[in-house]
Formats: C-alpha cells, structure tokens, sequence
C-alpha cells in the first residue's frame, strides 16, 4: 500500500476519532447543571464547557480523560464540607475554575484540586480562595501546574495547609504560579525531577518553598518574598538553584535558604536581599556558590557546621552585617574571587584583583554565635577593634579560610 493511501486512511480514521468526540456544556440553566453530571455524562476525550456562574459542589471526581474549561470563570463553591475536585484518571487538564471553599480537617488533608496516581494532567488558569490545601498531587507525574493564583488567609500552622503539595511524585513542571497566604507555599516531598520557574511564593507562614528527600530538581526564576522563612532544602541532591530571588525573608529565626543535609547542589546568580540570614549551612557538601549576589542581609552565609568541598567563586557580598559567619576554626570551603564590600585592600597592578587576601570572618561573628545578646555592640569601636586583631593574628577564626583573590570591583 503506497504512504499516499496509508495517509488518507489515517486522516480518515482521525476525522471519525473526531466526530465521536463532543463538547459537553454545563450551566445553571442546562439540562446538565452540574459539573459532577457533565463528568459522568462526558465519554472519554471529551471537552466539558462551564459557563459562568455559581456551582455548589463538592468531592467532584473525574475518573476518565477530559479536559474541564471554564468561561469567564465559573465559580466551584465548596461551602466548607471536603474536598472539591479529585482526579484518578491520566490525561486530565483543568483550565480557568475559580475554586473556594474547601473544607479543613485535622485528619484529612483537603484540598481544591487532588490529583491521585495520575499522567499527563494539567492544571492551569485556575484561582483557588479560602483553602486547606491548593492542589496536591500524590503519586502523579508528567504533569504540569502553570500559571495559577492561590491566595489563602492563613493565620496559624496547625490548621493550614500548603499551596502546591507534591508527595512520591515525579518528572512535574510548576510554573508562573502565584501562591501567597498558606503554610508553606510550594512543598515537595520524595518528589524526583522537578521544574519549579517563575512562581511568586509570598507571605506565607512558614516557608515560601519547602522540599525533603526529593532530588535532580531544578528551582530558576522564582520570587521568595516576606515568607516565615525563604526555602529550605532538606536532604535532598542534585539540585541546581538559579536566578532566583530570595527577599524580605526576616525575623528572629528566619533565613533566605536553608540548606541542611545536601550534596551536589549548584546555587548560580540569585539575589539575597535584606534576609535575617541570606543562607544557613549545616552538612552541605559538594555546593557550588557561583556569581550570587548577598546585599544587605544581617548574615550572608552562616555555616552551622559539617560542610566540606563546597566553592564561593564571583559572589557579591554587599554591605551585609556579617559576609561569613563560622562556629569553627576548621575549613574545607574554597573562597575565591569574590567582591567583598568590606575589602580595604590595594590593587598595584590594576588587574581587578586585590593584591593582598581577604579574611570574611570576623571574631565578632564568632562571638554572636555563641552570645547572641553581645549584637548590641555591632558598630562599636570594641568591635571594630577586636576584629581588626584577630584579623593580624587568627585565634578563634578559621585561619585557612580567605579569599586571596579578591575583586575590587562588583560585577
């Protein structure tokens, strides 16, 4: 059979796959007026419309391939009572609802959108308020979350839940979301091969963006703004962090990024911005810090302990209160060709680089670490006296820890 006839047949064939496909509407007025009943009433690889208006639903299941479009928005009102939308079934996409209403529960984890053991799915244009849990993806992969708005009005941790959950899930892309206003904003948990670009994660209680034991992830483009705290990366590897900007994250325990129990990380050109702690370090190793800018932070890094074979190379540090903090006097971190507002030093060869090292620990950081109270003196003359001596003779300080080739000029 010549590829002529073999392509009509397959156009043919495709043409009756369409016909056999149809739109299912939903609306107040329609024989069918409830989102449940156009799910039930749809055939596989249907399209069901939902017209604008207010629908009263919840625990709605969608158990076989569809794709659910909203016009101008639909209203799904939980009022309160569970869940709202679950999706058990590959190939789902869910594009422009506005989701309120979902109920909380102490022993139930609700949420507007769950997606259970599901491929292929998409949730995208959607708007959930007054929530538990946004959406929650359990064992769920080759899906993507792009470009939604969940706005929560969390007050306390105890009975809020998080703004995009994944749990044993995979190979998902979150983009372009705004989440603001829940527990934490992002959460991931043994969650492998994750894209998170371009989100907002702001003014959430706990973290912007929190993940434990979930690896090869990738974080880029992301705002993390007056969060409890920025992110934090728990026991995890091979992530790689770029181009992200890290802000605003302040308070008594608070920090920019967590780092704690992680190998093979690549952290590439974020902003730290006016961050209690720009990055709090305990047992990372094999981290690359490359071209970051740290400005204006109370602590740019603060190395808590056990973090070895790690690399600073092109950073900013600008006017933070402390670039370096260490609560020991052993070094296995490579600091090199840096610019550190802080730098005093010459360059009689004009080649950009510094002629004499630079030591970014300062004796009083030290003292802090172990006396927090002693940060009334910060810009006292003491200070500046005992830091200026242990600069000349490192006692308390890491003494191998310096950059030798400092720059004088930021990027």
């Amino acid at each position: 059979m010549s590829f002529r006839i073999q392509y009509g047949w397959v156009c043919i064939a495709f043409l009756f796959f369409q016909m056999n496909l149809k739109a299912v509407e939903v609306c107040n007025s329609c024989p069918i007026s409830s989102i449940q009943k156009g799910i039930n009433t749809a055939l596989s690889g249907d399209t069901i419309w939902v017209k604008k208006g207010t629908y009263k639903e919840f625990n709605i299941l969608v158990d076989k391939p569809l794709t659910i479009i909203g016009l101008d928005y639909p209203v799904v009102d939980g009022e309160d009572k569970g869940e709202i939308l679950r999706i058990i079934s590959d190939g789902v996409t869910i594009d422009g609802l506005f989701v309120i209403n979902v109920g909380t529960s102490y022993t139930t984890d609700y949420a507007a959108i769950r997606v259970v053991r599901s491929k292929n799915f998409t949730i995208k244009n959607v708007v959930l308020e007054n929530l538990f849990f946004g959406i929650f993806l359990e064992k769920s992969s080759y899906g993507k979350v792009y470009h939604n708005k969940i706005i929560g009005d969390a007050v306390d941790e105890y009975n809020s839940g998080n703004g995009i959950h994944l749990w044993y899930s995979h190979s998902v892309e979150i983009s372009k979301n705004i989440v603001q206003g829940v527990r934490d904003g992002i959460y991931l948990e043994f969650s492998d091969s994750i894209l998170v670009s371009e989100n907002i994660s702001r003014q959430n209680l706990r973290y912007g963006l929190h993940f434990m034991f979930s690896n090869n992830d990738v974080y880029s483009n992301n705002e993390f703004e007056n969060n409890g705290a920025g992110v934090a990366v728990m026991f995890s590897k091979k992530i790689k962090m770029n181009n992200n900007l890290f802000k605003d994250n302040w308070g008594t325990a608070s920090f920019g990024l967590l780092l704690k129990e992680i190998n093979d990380l690549e952290i590439i050109e974020n902003v730290f911005e006016n961050n209690t702690i720009a990055i709090s370090v305990e047992g990372a190793n094999r981290v690359n810090y490359f071209n970051n800018t740290f400005k204006s932070n109370g602590w740019a890094v603060k190395v808590r302990g056990a973090c070895y074979s790690n690399l600073f190379q092109g950073n900013q540090f600008l006017n933070n209160s402390f670039d370096v903090s260490y609560n020991s006097r052993i070094n296995d971190n490579l600091f090199e060709g840096n610019y550190w507002s802080k730098y005093s030093g010459y360059d009689l060869d004009k080649n950009g680089i510094g002629d004499i090292p630079y030591r970014p620990v300062k004796l009083f950081s030290y003292i802090v670490n172990r006396t927090p109270e002693t940060i009334v003196l910060l810009r006292s003359l003491f200070i500046d006296i005992i830091d200026f001596s242990e600069k000349v003779s490192p006692v308390f300080t890491p003494d191998e820890l310096v950059d030798n080739k400092p720059l004088m000029k930021p990027k």
